[in-house]
């Protein structure tokens, strides 16, 4: 007889996985992690944007000093965000920035916020996260696009990265609870 066999220690012989809530099984159907793409330039942060919204269903959270207008006010950008907030019913983008954007602001992601203003939410970050200077876009806890200088457009991005996106999505959080509107 053979010692006991972990859950960490590999799959015995003839080991039928459980199956979970959905009754889909195990893990085994997720997308393998792909490597992380290193961004240099304005186009590369574009594309990887792009590409982290369009993989996007439920939730896009986004941290900038002031929606960086060569980034967010694109109409590529702009397109697939309406496009993304119109093709799924629950969807949302939570806008966490370092300056106030009035409601009346000619921005025209704030513009999109007033036509959509059950979807877009925008915030001012809490003073006592003033100090940080990233930027950074993630996509449904699997996606991220960041940058560790909002000045520089060097950065990495993360398709299907859950663990990675998750750590920021929680740091995101925390922000975004902390950085509720005093009325």
């Amino acid at each position: 007889m053979s010692g006991p066999q972990y859950y960490f220690a590999g799959q015995p012989t003839g080991f039928v996985p459980p199956v979970d809530v959905l009754g889909r099984g195990t893990n085994a159907n997720l997308a393998a992690p792909e490597p992380l793409q290193v961004l240099t330039t304005l186009d590369d942060v574009r594309s990887a944007t792009r590409r982290a919204i369009a993989g996007a269903q439920r939730l896009l959270s986004i941290y900038t000093l002031d929606l960086e207008p060569q980034l967010y006010e694109q109409s590529a950008f702009l397109e697939l965000i309406k496009r993304f907030l119109l093709s799924h019913s629950f969807a949302k983008v939570r806008l966490l920035t370092h300056r106030p954007i009035p409601y009346t602001s000619p921005n025209k992601l704030a513009a999109m916020r007033r036509r959509l203003s059950g979807h877009i939410e925008i915030r001012t970050v809490n003073p006592q996260f003033a100090a940080r200077t990233s930027g950074l876009l993630i996509a449904d806890s699997k996606a991220i696009v960041y940058r560790a200088q909002v000045t520089s457009w060097e950065g990495v991005a993360g398709f299907e990265q859950p663990p990675i996106a998750k750590l920021y999505l929680q740091e995101f959080d925390e922000m975004w609870i902390a950085s509720v509107p005093k009325y």
